[in-house]
């Protein structure tokens, strides 16, 4: 047995690096829908591509095919686009538009599956729920090694999360920030976003096996609010974000080992208290330091008009005659 296939078999390391992972690739994809005020998406499509999962079942009669990727990423978009539709009716807001789509399409969901899969291991609790810390018992060869399945398709979705959001950086970062000017620069923002929503419905099919639905949206949204209160640039956001992730992972399997709880809630449990250090010690959005900027001392409102007139009048006789430039 090589070290490598040793350090493989160990459970910690498995559902550590699996938790890890799942969080990056969420955290990459959520950074986005967070700065576009989209983050609760993540819930609806979480809950609505087990409409999908179940289609690809009924059609093949196997869970054991790709076609549950597809079928989860066409449900997710069939919430996205119904949920559009609702808003652009102007009868109602996102928010209710994102209540009304996903209980229905997950409601079709249990309903098929207590009618034709009763009988096979496709759960609805298991799908929210997860069981991350049996991750490592369902294995695959790979390349003469012994690999957890959720260890392997979460490292290729976050891979493939990754170069999307490295080669789509720019056309992401101005179709979130100004879509306006992106249209007028000949670009698709709706088509960005529908490529990003696309991502993140397969990333939550990856996520199902491991970590159920409600560690992954916890992943989605978490980690990159936490970060978006420590920094104002994007780039640091992402690193942050996914740094956060990993901790949270880490961190919250050690804790669930020695309190003897659940690790996935464990984790999501981590996340939120990253979130509250975030919201309190931020270097500029944190409490603390919004609370020494109302303590600081302000200068007399005559000191400032007095100090602005001396600015201008150096500014004047630096300039030179006329003041023309020196």
């Amino acid at each position: 047995m090589t070290a490598l296939q040793a350090w493989l078999d160990a459970p910690s390391v498995t559902i550590v690096a699996v938790g890890a992972l799942v969080g990056v690739a969420a955290t990459l994809l959520g950074t986005f829908l967070v700065l576009r005020r989209e983050s609760m998406l993540s819930d609806a499509i979480s809950h609505a591509v087990l409409l999908g999962i179940v289609g690809a079942y009924l059609l093949t009669g196997t869970l054991d095919t790709p076609l549950h990727v597809v079928g989860a990423a066409l449900a997710g978009l069939a919430t996205v686009v119904l949920t559009d539709l609702l808003v652009r009716s102007r009868r109602v807001k996102q928010d209710a538009a994102i209540g009304l789509v996903f209980p229905a399409l997950f409601a079709a969901a249990v309903l098929l599956i207590n009618v034709y899969a009763r009988d096979v291991h496709l759960d609805a609790d298991a799908v929210l729920l997860g069981e991350i810390a049996f991750a490592w018992l369902d294995v695959v060869r790979v390349g003469g090694l012994e690999v957890a399945r959720s260890l392997l398709t979460m490292l290729v979705v976050t891979v493939l999360n990754l170069a999307f959001v490295v080669l789509a950086y720019k056309e992401l970062k101005l179709a979130t920030f100004d879509p306006a000017l992106a249209v007028a620069l000949g670009l698709r923002p709706g088509l960005i976003g529908l490529a990003l929503l696309s991502l993140l419905s397969v990333t939550a099919v990856g996520a199902f096996d491991a970590v159920g639905a409600i560690l992954f949206v916890a992943f989605v949204i978490v980690p990159p609010t936490a970060a978006y209160l420590l920094t104002d640039r994007l780039w640091r956001m992402l690193a942050y974000g996914s740094a956060i992730a990993v901790a949270s992972s880490v961190i919250g399997y050690r804790v669930a080992v020695a309190l003897d709880v659940s690790i996935g809630g464990s984790m999501a449990s981590v996340t939120g208290g990253f979130l509250l250090l975030a919201l309190a010690l931020g270097p500029r959005h944190g409490l603390i330091a919004r609370a020494l900027r109302r303590r600081a001392p302000r200068p007399p409102a005559g000191a400032d008009l007095a100090s602005s007139a001396g600015t201008s009048a150096h500014t004047t006789a630096a300039a030179g005659p006329a003041g023309a430039p020196r």
